[in-house]
């Protein structure tokens, strides 16, 4: 369970988010966090927020964005704002970590979705990329719809995929969280 000062890092990425305000703590209004971009961080996977828009403020180094196809570069003091259902992705791409002020608005449990990821990713079950399979990210991008969504291939592609695999995927094991990650 997310809650202040608790920090996930991303063993794959090297990413580390800490908690700084939760959902808890805002009565489901905020998501405030604090990240830290590894150096030569490669770009993720593009995605959006159907019902969240985030704000980012550089605090030290400097990231790269991608948004609806065009790379900014944010420097540290420069700040973001990035509206629902807008395509964008994040990175480092210099020779030192970048640190990001980020909040998410509404919370929703967007907190259970990075720490879901995360312990996947720290117990070896993701990708050199840190991408799980498609059976864990089948049940992953159903649980997790309405905070996040891959920008390709359509989100109405994707539910169709994804509600096909979904019972193969419990048939395996797979679950969209894990209560251990989540405590």
């Amino acid at each position: 369970m997310a809650y202040p000062n608790k920090t996930i890092r991303h063993p794959k990425t090297g990413q580390e988010i800490q908690f700084l305000l939760t959902a808890k703590e805002t009565n489901g209004q905020l998501l405030h966090m604090q990240t830290t971009y590894q150096a030569h961080s490669t770009e993720p996977p593009a995605h959006y927020h159907p019902n969240q828009e985030e704000d980012f403020r550089v605090l030290e180094g400097e990231i790269k964005v991608r948004i609806n196809g065009q790379v900014k570069l944010l420097k540290q003091g420069e700040a973001l704002h990035i509206p629902r259902n807008t395509i964008h992705t994040m990175w480092n791409a210099t020779e030192r970590p970048a640190v990001v002020d980020w909040q998410v608005r509404p919370a929703l449990n967007t907190d259970h979705f990075f720490e879901t990821h995360m312990g996947l990713a720290n117990e070896g079950k993701t990708n050199e990329a840190g991408i799980p399979n498609i059976w864990q990210i089948a049940l992953i991008a159903r649980y997790f719809a309405d905070v996040f969504r891959l920008a390709k291939p359509s989100f109405m592609v994707q539910r169709v995929l994804f509600a096909l695999l979904t019972p193969i995927a419990y048939l395996l094991g797979y679950r969209p969280t894990y209560k251990k990650y989540l405590d």
